[in-house]
């Protein structure tokens, strides 16, 4: 759990687990565009949002659980694949549901350019909308997180490039419209699976546990999280996991073969696992955090 007791008043602190980065809390108004923060937040089933402003630009991707949100004048309903964004004088009030917490990404920012750069990628600030490329999306977050953590002279940059490639993967992931019921019903379903995985992944030792837990058959379940999550249920189980694992290599004193163990994974296994998803070995990661 990443949480500091000197983050900006702007972050709530009604969360179980966060994982938050803070580069440029004061930005200039400079030509282009910069990264203020990001992260990924386990909302606690007390959760609520509620504000008339927001100094700077935001985006928002819901990874799993449910709510609902009030942007400016338009409500919806939050759920895995729940994108919106939001800025200035556009009021948000977020509503969590206290049976299926929230679990989601967010970034501010701000510049000169940045308004047009969310245009252009169909994410002007007050968008509501889904992405059904939920593992890309959190992907490009991930990725985003990871750079914003790292604290060097090349962050800022780095961090203003992945936001742009976190635009474009946002504007490619997106639901386009004339779904049938047939598909609203899969996609509910996929949603479901998402859910799961991302609060039971501690539970689930293979994808036959997970396509139990959830009452699908293994190849029923194959093919929704390929045409949703754009990746196989192992992957997707697989990725929960090693994010859990960098969380607790980064916060805490345990050593790797500790990690390992609380995963039901030997040293050897938890290692090529770690490498395949982050790309760099548990070591390497520890090395680039010191």
């Amino acid at each position: 759990m990443s949480i500091s007791a000197n983050q900006p008043a702007f972050i709530s602190r009604q969360v179980t687990a966060a994982r938050c980065f803070y580069l440029n809390l004061r930005p200039r108004d400079r030509k282009g565009w910069t990264v203020v923060c990001g992260g990924r937040e386990e909302c606690s089933a007390d959760y609520g949002i509620q504000r008339s402003r927001f100094p700077f630009l935001a985006i928002e991707f819901v990874s799993s659980g449910g709510g609902e949100l009030f942007l400016g004048p338009r409500r919806s309903r939050l759920g895995a694949g729940s994108v919106f964004t939001y800025g200035g004088d556009i009021a948000q009030r977020i509503r969590n549901d206290p049976n299926r917490p929230l679990v989601k990404y967010f970034v501010n920012f701000a510049g000169q350019t940045a308004h047009e750069l969310m245009r252009d990628c169909g994410l002007a600030p007050g968008s509501i909308l889904t992405v059904d490329g939920i593992a890309d999306v959190r992907a490009a977050f991930d990725a985003l997180i990871w750079q914003g953590l790292r604290h060097d002279r090349r962050t800022d940059a780095i961090c203003a490039l992945q936001l742009q490639l976190l635009l474009h993967t946002l504007d490619r992931s997106r639901r386009r419209p004339g779904a049938t019921a047939t598909q609203r019903r899969a996609r509910a379903t996929f949603e479901r699976v998402a859910e799961l995985i991302d609060h039971d992944f501690l539970k689930l030792n293979s994808v036959d546990a997970l396509a139990r837990a959830c009452h699908l058959d293994a190849s029923h379940l194959s093919r929704l999280t390929r045409r949703f999550g754009q990746d196989s249920p192992l992957r997707l189980l697989q990725r929960r996991k090693m994010q859990w694992a960098a969380e607790r290599l980064e916060n805490s004193a345990q050593l790797v073969r500790q990690v390992a163990d609380e995963l039901g994974m030997d040293a050897f296994q938890f290692s090529r696992t770690f490498k395949r998803i982050h790309g760099l070995s548990p070591s390497a990661f520890l090395a680039a955090r010191a």
